[in-house]
């Protein structure tokens, strides 16, 4: 791109001149001129690959933009990078699934909105901050093969949590997702035995996971439970919009899988319990919700740990292996964030909201009857 070029033009003025005034010029430029949509897209591709080189993934930078900007945004930069992304032979296993969510319809409108919305666009993406890769950029080698489909056990354990959210009985959704969680403590200590055994080379990675408003203070607390009582740790980065969770392999699946459903899970009860306040002739607000999420994350949180150390068998050959695997997830997560903070929670302030989600935490059962009293989570996870 030439720097007398229409594009180049219009890219200095939108870029580099903060305001409307900026932004209205370039879009201007390049309505004008449709030879520039070319050398446009080009841009809009090469501002996609330098995320990637700062640690972004496509979910990344498909949840930012829908929180900061438009949905037709999100249809650009989608295009974008289905665009970038198709230039590799291979790319990081978790990028398959990340691209196949991608909506694929088209943003139409007239050439001036076309063109202002992807300068908007770009001004974004030229701010990414630079992130704690967690995982290869596509083109990388990779360090084994990818793998094909799931293993059978994750899929029952999806399979589970999908009826579990589906049913409107409690009574069917504790059997569930107790059943879920007893697969997933399976699952995660027949990982760790064959590793140890096969002396595979494994280490700790790592996957973010959206932390979405509202209420995403207790959305933080909730997955930073899911993810300690799977011998994984989460680091929330409030600005971006997401946890970091890190762990082995194994883990990480099965606390995204929790996570998902007991948000959702959750947040159906919540519902419930409006409603049945709305016909009592009580009026819920904010508050309500707020301390609602808060007690049902908090009372999780107490359950998921009692759970968990309830599935862990008293094996002699057994512990030795978790209490390594639990120092190198402690060990990697100190060296993606040595810089971290941990926060106390305000205080809540709606006791039925409290009382309603702490009684809706006691039917969302996770694990073979375990009750877990114990102190409720007070403090935020880590936050980078």
């Amino acid at each position: 791109m030439s720097a007398d070029s229409v594009t180049a033009r219009a890219l200095a003025a939108a870029l580099h001149v903060d305001g409307d005034g900026g932004l209205d010029t370039g879009a201007s430029l390049l309505a004008a001129d449709p030879g520039s949509d070319g050398e446009l897209a080009l841009r809009v591709d090469e501002f996609v690959r330098r995320a990637w080189e700062r640690g972004w993934q496509p979910a990344d930078v498909v949840r930012l933009v829908r929180r900061d900007l438009d949905e037709h945004h999100v249809l650009l930069v989608a295009a974008a990078i289905v665009r970038q992304t198709g230039t590799y032979k291979v790319l990081p296993p978790r990028w398959v699934g990340q691209l196949d969510a991608l909506p694929r319809e088209v943003y139409a409108a007239d050439r001036f909105s076309y063109a202002t919305a992807v300068l908007e666009l770009l001004r974004l993406l030229a701010r990414l901050p630079a992130l704690e890769p967690v995982g290869p950029v596509p083109g990388a080698p990779l360090t084994a093969a990818p793998v094909h489909g799931e293993p059978r056990m994750l899929s029952r354990i999806r399979a589970l949590l999908a009826k579990a959210e589906a049913t409107n009985y409690p009574e069917e959704a504790e059997a569930l997702t107790a059943k879920a969680q007893e697969l997933m403590a399976r699952h995660s200590v027949d990982e760790a035995l064959l590793a140890a055994r096969t002396h595979h080379p494994d280490a700790p990675a790592a996957v973010r996971i959206g932390v979405d408003a509202p209420y995403e203070t207790t959305k933080a607390i909730l997955l930073d439970a899911v993810a300690s009582a799977n011998h994984c740790r989460a680091v929330w980065n409030e600005g971006l919009g997401f946890s970091t969770v890190v762990g082995f392999e194994p883990d990480l699946e099965v606390v995204e899988l929790l996570y998902t459903s007991l948000l959702v899970q959750g947040t159906a009860a919540m519902t419930r319990a409006e409603a049945g306040a709305r016909k009592g002739g009580r009026k819920r607000t904010k508050t309500f919700r707020q301390s609602f999420l808060m007690a049902y994350a908090s009372r999780i949180g107490d359950r998921l740990a009692a759970a968990a150390r309830e599935a862990t068998p008293d094996d002699a050959d057994l512990l030795p292996v978790l209490a390594s695997r639990d120092v190198a997830v402690s060990g990697r997560t100190e060296q993606m964030f040595p810089h971290t903070t941990s926060t106390r929670v305000r205080g809540v302030s709606d006791l039925a909201g409290w009382q309603d989600g702490t009684a809706a935490a006691e039917g969302a059962r996770i694990g073979g009857g375990a009750g877990g009293a114990g102190k409720g989570r007070g403090s935020l996870p880590p936050t980078s």
